[in-house]
C-alpha cells in the first residue's frame, strides 16, 4: 500500500508561481513512477506530468510543456510539480499518484492522494 499526501496549493496571482509536494510513505517510493493530474471545475480529470523511477524520464501535457517542472528528490520520498507563468486556466484540484508498472509512460496509476486545491486569479 502506498499513501500518498499533497501540499502546497493555494491562491496566486496569473502569472505567479506555486510548488506542489507530494510525500509518499509506505512502499518503496525510488520504484515506481509518480505523476500529476489535475481537474478543473466541471471538467474531467487530465493528465499534467510524469516522472520515472529513476527521474531520468519526463513527460508533460502540451498545455503546461515549458512552465512546469516535475522532478523527484528519492531520498525524501517526495514529488514536486514547481508550476510558473500560472493561468487561470490551470485552476484546478492537482492530484499526484503513483504508478506500480514499469513500463514508460505508466498505462495507469494505481494509488492516488487526496488532492491540493490551485486557484490562479486574473
Amino acid at each position: 500500500q502506498v499513501q500518498l499526501e499533497e501540499s502546497g496549493g493555494g491562491l496566486v496571482q496569473a502569472g505567479g508561481s506555486l510548488r506542489l509536494s507530494c510525500a509518499a510513505s509506505g512502499r518503496s517510493f525510488s520504484s515506481y513512477a509518480m505523476g500529476w493530474f489535475r481537474q478543473g471545475p466541471g471538467k474531467e480529470r487530465e493528465f499534467v506530468a510524469s516522472v520515472s523511477w529513476s527521474a531520468f524520464r519526463t513527460n508533460y501535457a502540451d498545455s503546461v510543456k515549458g512552465r512546469f517542472t516535475i522532478s523527484r528528490d528519492n531520498a525524501k520520498n517526495t514529488v514536486y510539480l514547481q508550476m510558473n507563468s500560472l493561468k487561470p486556466e490551470d485552476t484546478a484540484v492537482y492530484y499526484c499518484a503513483a504508478a506500480l508498472d514499469g513500463r514508460w509512460p505508466p498505462p495507469s496509476y494505481q494509488f492516488w492522494g487526496q488532492g491540493t486545491q490551485v486557484t490562479v486569479s486574473s
